[in-house]
């Protein structure tokens, strides 16, 4: 019989709860790991302005609104803000037009470290005239900031109050793990494995009704919440394959050497294997069609741009050749994003076992993985029908 240890049984808490990247500024905080992100980021900036190109420009009396929606905690959300607020700034002057005021609402779900994000903001410019003057203030923010609490999947703001939402890295994250995964006396039992790559048909379908379902909550909420002219800007992990348990880059990530740390402490007696069959991502890289359904069967936008990018890798190592900086770099990037959800399923202490093997499994295989693990991002420019 595995032995209880640290694990923690956590009962009737919502993921939304619970769920969130790894906050702080530590080594494996989501703020020091999310340098990949940035780059993926910055590859589609010049999609990001054509759908920018074709936000309404309202009257400069009332403010432009902008919602980074899974935001998390990083710096990376505030370089996108500013990317944002800049383009339309320019927008208004080549119309000799004074810029309006700017608001920029940070949203992501409650367990997100909002402390670390706002204090990474730089300050205010100080308003003692015209916007032009706030607006070239060196090192200061030239835009009003907030955080929101609460799931995308929800509405989270009045009707007809945002200009531009943008999103990237966050809708592939289901709102919870389909509940026939988990159930043992469910077709759809993901025995064995803790992820969709590789899962069964049944577990599939699951995971895949899942995605849809979510993603058409979240385009009811923002179709009442955006304003007429607005635009939506959303990047999330995609996949090239048309067969769901082919995950490409996501499951790579958590379908080999995360899952097989998994099969590692099931089988030193660690943990028990219904222990780890209880465990799940909740993670969904779609396809274009999955993501194309929901959108057309929804009807409330229009597709500007709907396509799959190549982002590349989501390792950041300065020696590539060095095998041990790549386990690590591995190990660090999967406990970013998935940590806080391993901590609550197995405790602090299984979750260091767990993460020491990924490492190791990842170090031994360390060539194989630069060449492979590759992300593709789906990314998509919405308008209000």
């Amino acid at each position: 019989m595995a032995p209880k240890g640290d694990n923690v049984i956590v009962s009737n808490i919502k993921l939304e709860r619970m769920l969130s990247m790894k906050g702080g500024k530590g080594e494996a905080s989501y703020a020091n790991n999310s340098q990949a992100q940035a780059q993926h980021a910055r590859s589609v900036l010049h999609l990001l302005k054509e759908t920018l190109d074709g936000v309404h420009l309202n009257s400069p009396e009332l403010p432009f609104v902008v919602v980074d929606l899974g935001c998390s905690c990083g710096s990376n959300t505030i370089y996108i803000v500013d990317v944002i607020i800049k383009h339309i700034v320019k927008r208004f002057e080549a119309l000799a037009l004074d810029p309006p005021e700017f608001s920029a609402f940070f949203s992501d779900l409650p367990g997100n470290d909002f402390n670390t994000l706002f204090q990474l903001l730089p300050p205010l410019a100080t308003y003692g005239g015209s916007m032009e003057e706030c607006l070239a203030a060196n090192n200061h923010r030239s835009y009003f900031a907030a955080g929101v609490p609460g799931s995308f999947y929800r509405r989270l703001f009045p009707a007809r109050s945002i200009d531009v939402f943008h999103s990237a890295f966050s809708l592939h994250w289901l709102s919870q793990v389909p509940e026939s995964v988990v159930d043992v006396r469910s077709t759809a039992y993901n025995r064995g494995r803790v992820s969709i790559h590789g899962a069964n048909e049944a577990a599939a379908a699951a995971y895949r009704k899942q995605f849809q379902t979510d993603l058409a909550g979240f385009l009811w909420a923002r179709a009442h919440e955006l304003k007429r002219g607005g635009s939506m800007f959303l990047v999330c992990l995609g996949r090239t394959s048309l067969d769901p348990t082919d995950q490409g880059g996501a499951g790579l990530l958590f379908g080999t050497h995360f899952q097989d740390a998994w099969d590692d402490l099931v089988q030193e007696g660690l943990i028990s294997s219904e222990k780890r069959d209880s465990f799940n991502i909740p993670v969904y890289a779609p396809s274009l069609q999955d993501f194309k359904e929901v959108v057309e069967a929804d009807g409330s936008f229009s597709i500007n741009k709907l396509e799959v990018f190549k982002g590349g890798s989501p390792l950041v190592v300065n020696q590539p050749d060095d095998a041990a900086e790549v386990g690590r770099a591995l190990a660090i990037s999967c406990r970013s994003v998935s940590g806080v959800l391993v901590d609550a399923h197995i405790g602090d202490r299984l979750s260091e076992e767990l993460f020491s093997r990924v490492e190791r499994r990842a170090t031994n295989h360390a060539k194989d993985l630069l060449e492979k693990l590759q992300f593709f991002h789906i990314v998509a420019s919405l308008s209000l029908a």
